[in-house]
């Protein structure tokens, strides 16, 4: 693999118009039988960038986007940015207390949002800066436009089909890629409090175009299968970028079901599909597995979670393809590590993330300071610098210096090196809760149990599962006096959080293990939950 590019200094919609130049009638995305080519996407977001303009969205201003896999969602990123605004991501899973967060935060002026979900927008509008909501609905793009239903127009809502019905050329934005951020992305960082990473247009292509190549894409050949949510960074990049900077397909799934997938994968002859290792399990123990040729398969990439040795065995035998495992986060755009993706390395080094990708660093820090380099093998804290690097936390300079220095980012993972530069994860410093790939934050579930009226201290912590790698047990210190039930706590909690943050276990305790400053000792209880389940 290179070990330095050269990248486009580009915005990263240069990305989608380069690939509407050279391959205008390539198919763009598939989704749900009906397809749209790159020219008609670079038109659609075209439009999309004008009706914004026409809206007062203007250069920095962010734009959210609370939309599942659907057409619309690649129109509107695209578009967005075309805009000079900036992308802030909601994930459609979240209830109303953690949109209105994203929203206020990121000081959104304008959402894009399933008519389904618009309920959720309308409950939480007038805490935010909103000005502008557009509204979409999931066929839109599955069904012929005489067949669509209507919708009334209103004051600052309009519906996503009408806004770009005329073919409306963008006013030129002058980007400076290198410096302008192009994304707003939510993650619990080092320290498990939601906060967004900055990142900037060349964050983004440099990672794009990394991947592309470090995956040995070719251009207008590849098939890529969509499943990661592309609100996410791993999907965004992986998914989304890197396929258009290929000009490849994408065929959009809204949800991940096994057999769809299978049957995809055999109808779309999917060559790349991105995604996490339940995902690989799943497809794996399905009962329609032997039905579908999987073989078009050239190359999977595995993140968010350790892949086990046997499954990725297992799948590399079905397909014929390689599956190899990567490692990434928010703060990085997201990749920064990736197994080799080479047809004569069949053999790949079990519980690796891999290499550093090209023009990418990587070193292992001590843990007390961060500042020592350690040697092979030694185990420290990982370190990353690269194009890919975040310009910093939005709006919060005091944690963006606790992560970066001198141009390194410090993961908070704990790993080491061996003599052939490749890195293993062996822990982390964060409490950061992994259920079924998706983290979950322990101070954000916290803050909703302190609302109860009966809570007096709680702590959540990721309880060790053999099904979801973590789930959240919640430790609750009752106020004097006060009568209720884990199954009350419990209810109370999870009405107000996604349901993959949901508390699974509740234990009642007189008291918490603080430290000498007064601060619930998390680690302490996690260590307790681990012994537990050896």
């Amino acid at each position: 693999m290179p070990k330095q590019l050269s990248y486009p200094a580009c915005p990263v919609f240069d990305l989608l118009r380069k690939a509407a130049a050279e391959h205008p009638e390539k198919a763009a995305i598939a989704y749900l039988g009906r397809g749209i080519t790159y020219a008609e996407l670079d038109s659609l977001s075209d439009r999309f960038a004008a009706a914004l303009t026409g809206l007062g969205v203007g250069k920095a201003d962010r734009v959210a986007v609370f939309l599942p896999n659907i057409p619309q969602f690649i129109i509107a990123y695209y578009g967005i940015l075309k805009a000079g605004a900036v992308l802030a991501t909601v994930s459609p899973l979240h209830r109303e207390r953690e949109v209105e967060y994203q929203l206020a935060d990121s000081e959104a002026q304008s959402i894009v949002t399933l008519d389904t979900l618009y309920p959720v927008v309308n409950a939480v509008w007038t805490r935010t800066k909103l000005k502008s909501v557009i509204v979409t609905a999931v066929d839109e793009y599955s069904k012929a436009p005489a067949a669509l239903k209507t919708q009334e127009q209103k004051a600052n809502i309009h519906q996503f089909r009408r806004l770009i019905v005329h073919n409306s050329k963008p006013s030129h934005i002058e980007i400076n890629p290198a410096h302008d951020v192009a994304a707003l992305q939510y993650t619990g960082g080092t320290t498990g409090t939601a906060k967004a990473a900055m990142l900037t247009h060349t964050n983004l292509v440099s990672n794009a175009v990394a991947f592309a190549t470090w995956i040995q894409g070719e251009v207008a050949k590849e098939a890529f299968l969509v499943a990661l949510p592309l609100f996410h960074i791993y999907g965004m990049t992986t998914s989304l970028n890197a396929p258009v900077s290929l000009a490849a397909k994408m065929v959009l799934l809204p949800k991940f079901e096994p057999s769809t997938v299978l049957a995809t994968i055999c109808q779309q002859r999917i060559s790349v599909f991105c995604g996490v290792p339940t995902m690989y399990q799943a497809l794996l123990v399905n009962h329609d597995l032997e039905k579908h040729d999987l073989t078009s398969i050239r190359v999977c990439i595995s993140g968010a979670s350790p892949l086990p040795p046997q499954v990725q065995k297992r799948f590399m035998e079905v397909t014929g393809g390689l599956l190899a495992e990567g490692y990434g986060l928010t703060e990085a755009a997201p990749v920064t590590h990736c197994s080799p993706v080479d047809k004569t390395m069949r053999t790949v080094k079990v519980g690796s993330i891999g290499l550093p990708l090209p023009d990418t660093e990587a070193r292992i820090v001590d843990l007390e300071t961060g500042e020592k380099t350690l040697g092979v093998d030694e185990t420290g804290e990982l370190a990353v610098r690269g194009p890919q690097v975040m310009k910093g936390y939005w709006k919060r300079p005091d944690e963006t210096a606790l992560v970066l220095r001198g141009g390194w980012l410090l993961t908070g993972d704990i790993a080491s090196m061996d003599g052939e530069g490749y890195f293993y994860i062996t822990g982390r410093k964060k409490d950061l809760i992994k259920c079924k790939d998706y983290s979950v934050y322990p101070r954000e579930i916290e803050d909703v149990l302190y609302e109860h009226p009966s809570v007096r201290l709680c702590a959540v912590v990721g309880k060790p599962d053999a099904k979801m790698g973590e789930i959240p047990k919640a430790f609750v210190v009752l106020k004097e006096g006060s009568k209720t039930s884990e199954k009350e706590i419990a209810d109370f909690a999870n009405g107000k959080v996604a349901s993959y943050k949901a508390i699974r276990e509740i234990e009642f305790r007189k008291e918490l293990p603080l430290s000498s400053a007064g601060k619930v000792l998390r680690r302490t209880l996690r260590d307790e939950e681990i012994f537990k389940a050896t």
